[in-house]
């Protein structure tokens, strides 16, 4: 044998043990997109405010001086009960819509999350479980206001920012110390402060031959096959990676197993065999077109199933072409 056919072996060997040591530590396997910001944000060279308040075309002394204000409002929920909102007043959601445009909008969530994200749907949210043994989803409580001031404060600095510019981007994104519902940017700073909690869980799903997507407060796992004892794992490890990042999991009412005999339902479509509007909803929608055309009235007007027509077309749209 000759010395490269060795020197080749041996590289090879190494590598394996690599991806076998990376497994059992558990590591993720999307990083950190930006790993510069964050060791210069470490030894105190992060972006001034000044810079902040360039990046944002405003006075500095303006956005020093900035108090957002919130009015409380509620919600019916769909499942029943009330729901908080906290509407920021005009100005303070201009500034809020200047960060979202100015600055989150650059920055990279992980793949698996899909909601509020530009060019996913729920459609694609729903994609990586259709035709699957098992689907367990899992939702969040509170998952807004659980989204802690001090965790967005940590990923500005990691992101560049230095210790004042993160406090003055915390002070303007949050209310009552989490991120409020009802603000512009509390959507997509919940997907880029959760990028660690997502990566875990997707690799975590991955090394079972599972698939794993986030919409929101809602998390959902799909395998192949129905193995027990995995699905109570997989449950598990949500429920510790959420408790580390300060969440609570619905542990009873919100939480979902379902197998091929059940219909199996990913952010409310079917995938069962194919992504695809639920049964009910199509017979429901093909009764109500067929009153209008023969009797004039239904209980939607023309206008709302020409928005019904026009997504169902996106769905099968976007299954057809995944």
């Amino acid at each position: 044998m000759s010395d490269a056919v060795r020197i080749l072996l041996v590289a090879a060997a190494i590598l394996i043990l690599l991806r076998v040591l990376r497994r059992l530590l558990g590591a993720p396997g999307w990083r950190d997109p930006r790993p510069r910001e964050a060791r210069r944000a470490a030894r105190g060279l992060g972006l001034p405010v000044s810079e902040l308040a360039r990046r944002l075309d405003l006075p500095e002394s303006r956005l020093r001086a900035f108090a957002p204000r919130y009015r409380t409002a509620e919600i019916p929920k769909r499942g029943g009960g009330r729901r908080t909102l906290h509407v920021p007043d005009d100005a303070t959601k201009a500034l809020q819509r200047r960060i979202l445009k100015r600055l989150l909008r650059r920055l990279r969530a992980h793949p698996a999350a899909h909601g509020f994200e530009d060019g996913r749907s729920i459609v694609h949210n729903a994609l990586p479980h259709a035709g699957r043994a098992v689907v367990v989803r899992v939702d969040v409580e509170d998952f807004f206001p659980s989204t802690r001031a001090e965790r967005l404060d940590a990923y500005f600095r990691r992101v560049g920012w230095d210790a004042e510019a993160a406090a003055l981007l915390v002070r303007a994104t949050t209310h009552g110390g989490g991120l409020p519902q009802g603000a512009p940017t509390s959507p997509r700073l919940s997907n880029l402060v959760n990028v660690h909690l997502d990566a875990v869980l997707d690799s975590f799903a991955k090394r079972r031959r599972g698939a794993y997507t986030r919409y929101a407060d809602d998390l959902t796992f799909s395998f192949p096959k129905d193995r027990p004892r995995r699905v109570r794992g997989v449950i598990q490890k949500a429920k510790r990676v959420l408790k580390a990042k300060g969440y609570r999991m619905h542990e009873r009412r919100k939480l979902s197993i379902r197998r091929r005999h059940q219909r199996q339902v990913v952010t409310g479509l079917v995938v069962n065999e194919r992504v695809a509007l639920p049964r009910a909803t199509r017979r429901r929608l093909r009764a109500i077109r067929h009153r209008l055309a023969t009797t004039g009235a239904a209980t939607l007007t023309e206008a709302q199933l020409r928005g019904w027509a026009s997504f169902e077309a996106m769905v099968r749209r976007q299954a057809d072409g995944a």
